[in-house]
């Protein structure tokens, strides 16, 4: 059997545009609608507490930003299990569910944290509701990626695989433990690495954000480092990236590399690798009496909860059909909140009929001008990812050097570093733009790089030999084997990543240096001048168009190469 025929060639049709998109950007809208008019009730002036740029506050400032890294990745993940399975299983709550996820990650985070504060500040405490919006803002930065990861790998699970649990009759529960999860262990690992690694990218601007009067401040490192660059001390911006350094190797070699080493064990393949992922700290964890003592016990904890869970869940059925007294109340409720969304809807049309036709021309303008930036971006960011992300993906001597490198380099705020992008551009033809560009890269390519070196490692070792067997030259084995079976996880790298760069434009296009407001023609200016002018119809015409637009590139293009990957390219 040649490389080529591991992978279905089978293909199906689904129509581009679905009623859960129309649902689902009717909530949006409305969403936006509700947020926009609880926002003007909310204080004229909130203060932040002062940040001190004092070294011994870093400890204390670390703890805090990874606390709050911590909630928002229990939340995603939590999120992620449950969204993804109901979306993966059920093909009517897909049409819904799925076109939610595209407009979901679509959403430009930063034009909808002033809504979101001001939101959060007129119901609540000023601290409560900056705390609040950032654990949703990081929330929102880390989930879409790996629930795409999620849904991805229960949809490319092998039938054989489906067919044995059936064969043995495993209920959901069981399914979950030993089919599903560890088949999906790897690519959940690599982007809740890439999730932490985006996660801190947004935590400088959740920390430390500022809407007219109104400062929203929290201690962090992510305000540190925001109020170390505002001062222009070199030595604080210094120390506070050697801090979040330092967290980032801790936590690689006591957590992301032990997790990694641990997932090892769940590859599916015929042969094992000859160079398994190695971590000192998971060996001294599997070597401590204590560690013993605890899997004893949690082994016995889990034998509890399967005999409770097994008489509860019935054995899964190959086709499970909706009674009628669901579809039922599934229908009047769809009924209702339609009817909500299309009220609050009108609303919000008359609110964006009052926006001037020269502020429309200026949206139009700016979407193509951003879409050029972020298709140059991707562009870049696809040359080098692919080549590296496999030579990691495959060679575990080289791994245990760059992984840790490309998750430090990955993990530190590119606005932290943009200033000195700005030194560098700014002499030069087109300054701002070539700047723009690069910070778009910034929020772009780490998506792309971590889904392929999990796919890289996803690749079966049995596969690899085979390649072998076959004499194939380095051409041939690109085309029919690591193109083929790479081609999900960038999709997935590319989807994630085009939306980073869409969010990346709000703070790429529209800087404030040197005392000076500097800005280029682009979607994502216009969305940081009209939060900076309080101008909330603009910012709601500028969020919906932006949404709109990134949402028609996920429909057209990449849910097409999505759903090819999950048909054509499929190995069982």
């Amino acid at each position: 059997m040649s490389p080529s025929k591991l992978f279905r060639t089978e293909q199906s049709n689904q129509h581009t545009l679905t009623w859960g998109d129309v649902v689902v950007l009717l909530g949006i809208v409305a969403l936006l609608y509700a947020g926009v008019r609880l926002a003007l009730h909310a204080p004229e002036v909130i203060r932040g507490p002062d940040i001190s740029l004092a070294r011994g506050a870093l400890p204390w400032y670390a703890m805090l930003s990874v606390a709050r890294m911590t909630a928002a990745y229990v939340l995603s993940l939590l999120f992620t299990l449950v969204y993804g399975y109901v979306a993966a299983y059920n093909r009517r709550a897909e049409q819904v569910l799925m076109p939610l996820l595209d407009v979901l990650q679509s959403v430009p985070i930063l034009s909808f944290l002033p809504i979101a504060l001001l939101s959060f500040s007129a119901v609540l405490p000023d601290a409560i509701a900056a705390e609040l919006a950032a654990v949703v803002l990081i929330f929102t930065s880390q989930v879409w990626n790996i629930t795409f990861a999620w849904f991805q790998s229960l949809t490319t699970i092998g039938r054989d695989l489906f067919e044995a649990s059936a064969i043995f009759r495993f209920n959901r529960w069981l399914r979950l433990k030993w089919l599903e999860l560890p088949f999906a262990a790897g690519s959940l690992i690599w982007n809740s690495m890439m999730s932490w690694a985006g996660g801190w990218f947004f935590l400088m601007a959740a920390e430390s954000f500022t809407v007219g009067q109104r400062d929203f401040r929290l201690p962090g490192l992510g305000s540190y480092l925001q109020e170390a660059a505002n001062q222009g001390d070199v030595a604080a911006l210094s120390w506070g990236i050697l801090t979040l350094v330092l967290v980032v190797v801790l936590l690689d070699q006591i957590l992301w590399r032990p997790l990694l080493a641990w997932a090892e064990r769940f590859k599916l393949e015929m042969v094992t690798d000859e160079e398994p992922a190695t971590s000192w700290f998971y060996d001294l964890l599997s070597d401590a009496k204590l560690t013993a003592r605890w899997a004893r016990r949690w082994q016995g904890w889990n034998e509890r909860l399967d005999l409770w869970l097994l008489p509860r869940l019935r054995p899964l059925e190959i086709q499970e059909e909706e009674s009628r007294p669901v579809r039922v109340a599934v229908y009047v409720v769809g009924g209702l909140v339609v009817i909500g969304l299309l009220y609050l809807t009108w609303l919000a049309g008359q609110l964006l009929a009052a926006t001037p036709a020269s502020q429309w021309r200026e949206i139009i303008v700016g979407l193509f001008a951003t879409l050029l930036r972020v298709g140059i971006a991707l562009v870049i960011a696809l040359l080098w990812t692919i080549p590296l992300g496999v030579a990691i993906g495959t060679n575990r001597r080289l791994a245990r050097w760059l992984q840790p490198v490309v998750q430090v380099v990955a993990s530190v705020p590119a606005t932290a570093l943009f200033p000195a992008f700005l030194l560098i551009f700014l002499d030069l033809p087109g300054g701002l733009n070539l700047a723009s560009v690069v910070l778009m890269l910034a929020g772009t390519q780490w998506y792309l790089l971590f889904n392929i070196i999990a796919g890289a490692g996803a690749i079966p070792q049995d596969l690899k030999y085979t390649a072998a067997l076959l004499h194939l030259d380095r051409r041939a084995r690109w085309r029919t084997l690591i193109l083929p079976a790479l081609f999900p996880y960038i999709v997935t790298g590319a989807i994630t990543a085009t939306g980073g760069a869409w969010n990346a434009s709000i703070v790429a296009e529209y800087v404030q240096f040197e005392g000076q407001t500097l800005f280029v023609t682009g979607i994502g200016a216009v969305i940081a001048n009209a939060t900076a002018a309080g101008d909330y119809s603009l910012l709601l015409a500028a969020t919906l168009s932006m949404i709109l637009a990134v949402v028609a590139i996920n429909r057209l293009l990449w849910r097409r190469l999505y759903l090819l990957a999950e048909e054509r390219f499929r190995m069982e």
